[in-house]
C-alpha cells in the first residue's frame, strides 16, 4: 500500500529523511489493516456523544475469590448496573511491570496475570467500550529490549538515550526530583542512561525510526484489541535534545501527528488522548490544527481551579478560566476530570492562580491528611508538582463537617465537572467516596499510593452498605448525578458553553446548548451560605430543575443552598 505525501511528510519532518525501514513497515501494517476494513461495510461511528462517561480505574482494582481481578470488576460494574450510566472504562497500564503501579512496562502486548487476561478484557468490551493506555515515553529496565541493549545485541543499539554525563542538562524539565541520568553496566562500559521518571523507567529512544515503528506497531494492536481511547501517557516529553527544555519538542508534536494519521487509516473512529500535565496553553497544543493531533486533551486546570474555588471563597478565577475555553474544531474536545491515579497537578494553574492562593491549597491538603510531591527546577530549588490526596479529602476536612455537608461539597465540584464542555471522567475512588489511604503512603513510601487503594469485593459492598455513611452518599449522588447527565443532549461534547457573568463570591454558571436547540442551564453555589442567582440572567424559557425534580419560579430569581448545583432545562 502506497503511503499517502502528508504521512511521508511527517515522517521527513522528524528524520530529515524516509528511513526505509519505518516506511515499509508502516506501508505493511497499514496493508494488514485495508485489508481487513476491505471486507467491513461499517461507517465510522460519531466521535462521541452525551451518553459517553469514562470510568478511570485500575485492572486489579477489585479482587474476589475465585476469579481474576478484571473478571471482579466486571462483576461489580455490572451489578451495580453501571453500564447504564458509564459507557467506557479506562484500564490504566494492565502490561507486566516493575515498578510505578503500572507505568514501568515490561511486555506492552501482554496482560499481567495478577490482573487477568485478554479474554477478560475482551469480556468486559462486551459491556463497555475500552480505553487503553500507551506508556510510550519509557519502558522497565526489565524489558527485553533494555535487557538485550545491555547484552549489546545490534538490533537494539541505540534504542535507549546514553548520555555523557559530564554535559550540561540544567534545561530539562523535570516531572520529580530525581536524577535526569542513570547509570547501566552494559558488556562492555557503564553508560549513563536517560531515565526522566525514575531508574527503573528508561527513556525510549524516538531518534531510532525502530522504536517508532515498534510503538507505532503497539497502538495499532491496542485499537484490534478493542480500545476505543488510547491515552498518550506523557507524551510532552517524547523527544530528547541536549540545549532544549525537551518538553513540547516540535517532534514529539509530529510524533503524534504521525501517530494520528497511521490510526486514521488503521483504526478509524479510534480517539487519540495526550496526557501533559503542564501549564494550560502548553497543553492545550496538542489539539494541533484540530483535525491532525489529539481528539482530546485532559483538562489538567479543572482539578486544582475547582478546590480553588471552594477554599478561597472566589468563583472568579474559575469563571474567567471558563470563559477561554474553546476546542479547535468539532473533532477535538475536552477530557474533563477532578481526580486520577496521579496527584492533583498544580503547573496547569501556572499564570491563572495567584501564587499565594497555590500555597494556600498546600497548605489546605497537608492540613486534610494528605501529601505534597515536589519537583526541581532549573536553578536547583524545588517546587510543588502535585497535591496527592483523594479528592473528597481535599474538599473538606472530614473531621470538622458532617457526611452530608461532607457529599454536597464533594457532589457540587462533580456535578460541574459533569456538566462542562467536553468528555467526562470520573475516578473508580470519586465514585464510591474513598477515604486518603495513609497507610499505603506509609508503607510503600509513595505520596501517590494516597488515592490507589485496591478493594476486596467484601470490603468495598461494606463500605457501600451503610445508607448514612459518606461513601455511600457518595455513590449515590455520583450514580444520580450520571444518570440525569445521560439524558440531556446538552452535554453533548460539541454542545456550546457559554459563561455567565454571576458575582465572583461563590456562584457559578453557564449555558450549554447543543446543536438540535436542546439547553441546559448550569447554576452552582460553592460557598457555604445561601446565595440568590438574579432573575435577568435566567432565560424566559428555562425552569425545570432536573437535579432537583422540580419547576423553579425565576421572576425573583433563582435560590441556591451552599453548594448546590441545579441543572435547569427548557422543559
Amino acid at each position: 500500500m502506497d503511503m499517502d505525501a502528508t504521512t511521508l511528510g511527517l515522517i521527513k519532518s522528524i528524520y530529515g529523511e524516509l528511513p526505509e525501514g519505518l516506511v515499509e513497515g508502516l506501508q505493511q501494517l497499514l496493508a494488514t489493516d485495508s485489508a481487513q476494513h476491505s471486507d467491513s461495510s461499517d461507517e465510522v461511528p460519531a466521535l462521541w456523544s452525551e451518553r459517553d462517561v469514562v470510568l478511570i480505574t485500575y485492572a486489579d482494582q477489585i479482587r474476589d475469590a475465585g476469579m481474576t481481578p478484571l473478571k471482579a470488576q466486571g462483576n461489580w460494574l455490572l451489578d451495580e448496573a453501571l453500564d447504564d450510566v458509564i459507557s467506557i472504562v479506562h484500564l490504566l497500564p494492565f502490561c507486566p511491570f516493575t515498578s510505578d503501579d503500572g507505568f514501568s512496562v515490561v511486555d506492552y502486548l501482554a496482560v499481567d496475570r495478577k490482573s487477568g487476561t485478554w479474554s477478560d478484557i475482551s469480556n468486559l468490551g462486551d459491556s463497555f467500550d475500552l480505553m487503553f493506555d500507551l506508556v510510550l515515553n519509557h519502558a522497565s529496565q526489565k524489558h527485553e529490549w533494555f535487557q538485550r541493549y545491555l547484552a549489546g545485541d545490534p538490533e537494539f543499539a541505540d534504542f535507549f538515550i546514553s548520555q555523557d554525563p559530564s554535559v550540561d542538562l540544567s534545561a530539562v524539565v523535570r516531572p520529580r526530583s530525581l536524577p535526569l541520568l542513570t547509570p547501566f553496566e552494559t558488556e562492555s562500559e557503564t553508560r549513563y542512561i536517560w531515565t526522566t521518571f525514575s531508574a527503573d523507567q528508561v527513556d525510549l529512544n524516538y531518534a531510532i525510526p525502530r522504536v517508532m515503528l515498534r510503538m507505532i506497531h503497539t497502538l495499532v494492536e491496542y485499537a484490534r484489541r478493542g480500545a476505543r481511547i488510547i491515552r498518550l501517557d506523557a507524551i510532552a516529553f517524547l523527544w530528547k535534545e541536549v540545549g532544549t527544555n525537551c518538553l513540547h519538542h516540535p517532534k514529539t508534536h509530529a510524533a503524534v501527528q504521525l501517530m494520528r494519521r497511521i490510526m486514521d487509516q488503521a483504526a478509524p473512529g479510534t480517539l487519540i488522548l495526550t496526557e501533559t500535565n503542564v501549564p494550560h496553553a502548553e497543553n492545550l497544543s496538542y489539539f494541533g490544527g484540530g483535525d491532525d493531533e489529539a481528539h482530546m486533551v485532559y483538562q489538567f486546570s479543572l482539578p486544582p481551579l475547582l478546590l480553588d474555588a471552594i477554599h478561597s471563597g472566589d468563583t472568579g478565577v474559575l469563571r474567567d478560566w471558563m470563559k477561554t475555553l474553546s476546542p479547535p474544531s468539532p473533532q477535538t474536545t475536552f477530557f474533563n476530570f477532578t481526580a486520577s491515579h496521579d496527584g492533583v497537578g498544580v503547573r496547569p494553574i501556572e499564570g491563572i492562580v495567584p501564587t499565594e492562593r497555590v500555597q494556600q491549597l498546600v497548605d489546605v491538603v497537608k492540613s486534610h491528611g494528605g501529601r505534597v510531591s515536589m519537583r526541581s527546577n532549573s536553578d536547583g530549588s524545588e517546587s510543588p508538582y502535585e497535591l496527592n490526596i483523594t479528592y473528597i479529602d481535599a474538599v473538606a476536612d472530614r473531621s470538622k463537617v458532617s457526611p452530608a455537608d461532607h457529599s454536597r461539597r464533594f457532589l457540587a465540584t462533580q456535578a460541574i465537572m459533569l456538566s462542562m464542555q467536553g468528555m467526562p471522567a470520573v475516578y473508580f475512588h470519586s465514585l464510591v467516596g474513598s477515604p486518603n489511604d495513609i497507610a499505603a503512603v506509609e508503607e510503600s513510601g509513595q505520596n501517590r499510593r494516597i488515592n490507589r487503594h485496591k478493594y476486596q469485593r467484601s470490603e468495598l459492598d461494606n463500605a457501600l452498605d451503610d445508607a448514612h455513611s459518606l461513601q455511600r452518599r457518595v455513590f449515590d449522588g455520583m450514580r444520580r448525578l450520571l444518570d440525569v447527565r445521560c439524558q440531556q443532549p446538552a452535554f453533548h461534547p460539541n454542545a456550546k458553553q457559554d459563561v455567565l457573568d454571576l458575582p465572583s463570591d461563590g456562584l457559578i454558571g453557564f449555558l450549554r446548548t447543543a446543536s438540535s436547540g436542546d439547553q441546559i442551564l448550569v447554576l452552582a453555589n460553592l460557598s457555604s451560605v445561601p446565595q440568590m442567582v438574579d432573575a435577568g440572567v435566567i432565560p424566559a424559557d428555562m425552569g425545570y430543575d432536573e437535579l432537583a425534580q422540580e419547576r423553579l419560579f425565576t421572576d425573583d430569581g433563582v435560590p441556591m443552598r451552599p453548594f448546590q448545583v441545579r441543572w435547569i432545562s427548557n422543559q
